[in-house]
């Protein structure tokens, strides 16, 4: 099996969900990384300190005391990011803090879904969303199509492709920032005509 997606993939997932294709694809360009994995072969993530702080007091943990502690990993503000392989040598670190926190505070694969998500999607444990992660793209679009299964409005913005509606539940209020709907918009209008 091959860890890279398909177009069969693609066009499964996106007759799932009952969208066009090129919505998917839209998706895809704007909103995912143009690749699930590293060069290495471990997934694409970004590691959110600001994350790791929230989850560890979900877990009952005094995150006060290991933000001052570990200030670089565990923070009320976002920051600290190192791209690429470094992501894991904090996501490593953070684990020997508390591990699902940690799998819980990191985006992952293709279209960066949070490791918080795990239940919600129905995973068995945050433990089982990152091994499944590390599988291929497939299962990472399939942690995308759960995360729209589990969102009717935006399932429905996607499917009405509604795209600053789209983009203010995906990406938060901050999406006309950097102009998630307008590249989304684009995006569809490309990959329509070339289908």
């Amino acid at each position: 099996m091959t860890r890279t997606l398909t177009h069969d993939q693609q066009q499964a997932a996106a007759l799932y969900l009952a969208i066009p294709l090129a919505a998917l694809q839209a998706v895809q360009e704007v909103e995912a990384r143009r690749h699930g994995f590293l060069a290495d072969g471990r997934p694409a993530i970004l590691f959110e300190r600001h994350v790791m702080y929230r989850q560890l007091q979900h877990h009952g943990l005094d995150a006060d005391r290991l933000a001052r502690r570990y200030p670089d990993l565990v923070n009320k503000s976002a920051g600290g990011y190192q791209g690429g392989s470094r992501e894991h040598y904090r996501l490593n670190l953070a684990k020997q803090i508390h591990s699902a926190a940690a799998i819980e505070s990191a985006s992952w694969g293709l279209f960066q879904i949070m490791g918080f998500h795990w239940k919600t999607l129905d995973y068995r444990s945050a433990a089982d969303f990152e091994l499944l992660m590390t599988e291929s793209e497939q299962m990472q679009l399939d942690a995308f199509v759960r995360f729209i299964e589990a969102n009717p409005k935006i399932h429905a913005a996607l499917k009405a492709q509604n795209w600053p509606e789209f983009a203010r539940r995906y990406n938060g209020p901050q999406y006309k920032r950097n102009q998630y709907d307008e590249k989304l918009a684009a995006a569809f209008e490309k990959f329509s005509k070339a289908a």
